[in-house]
């Protein structure tokens, strides 16, 4: 393994992470409606578990789903149902006035978990960029630097994104346009539910 596949996984990472997801979605939400604390926290929480299917990738769990399809299927369910879960929490609250109770860390971090250990397509995802950017054979030691290179990355974007949407003239802008942007938010997320749902 070489510098330049790390940084060829870097710029497939980040270029996943801005991507309109969940994941993303829920980050910059947090920040903005309970504060730069619980958006720190989700942060940790999407990129832990995001790394966490880096790992399985690393470790071969996509064998295990290609060998048993129903659990698969059952992964992707689950998670179809929590993304609509959370899109029509979205969507119902968004005439709801911004609640000034700022979300305890811990929720947060918890939300940030389950966000993407319900989307069995990270670790699909995952494998799918490790096989075409690392060479195979790859030592114990090169796969766990690929998948704590994953977690520091994920950990310094989700913070950023934290910083950022924290702030006081970006939650006024918020503010400003939230019926609109929960709304938007929560159709993006059902769309990606009803997509992972129906997809075979």
């Amino acid at each position: 393994m070489e510098l330049t596949h790390i940084i060829a996984f870097n710029i497939a990472l980040l270029a996943a992470i801005a991507s309109p997801g969940p994941a993303f979605l829920v980050a910059v939400k947090t920040a903005v409606s309970s504060g730069r604390r619980a958006g720190i926290a989700v942060g940790m929480g999407l990129g832990l578990m995001a790394a966490l299917w880096t790992g399985a990738a690393l470790f071969g769990l996509e064998v295990v789903f290609v060998a048993f399809p129903w659990a698969y299927t059952a992964v992707k369910t689950i998670g179809a149902l929590y993304l609509l879960y959370i899109a029509f929490g979205m969507w119902r609250g968004a005439r709801d006035p911004l609640s000034t109770d700022v979300k305890p860390a811990r929720h947060a971090f918890r939300q940030g978990i389950l966000i993407n250990l319900m989307n069995p397509k990270s670790v699909l995802f995952a494998a799918a960029v490790l096989v075409v950017i690392f060479p195979p054979n790859m030592t114990f030691g090169e796969n766990f630097l690929v998948l704590a290179n994953h977690l520091v990355v994920e950990w310094i974007v989700y913070t950023a994104i934290a910083f950022g949407m924290s702030t006081e003239a970006v939650s006024r802008r918020y503010l400003r346009g939230k019926l609109w942007l929960d709304r938007i938010a929560a159709s993006v997320l059902g769309a990606l539910g009803l997509r992972l749902l129906i997809d075979r």
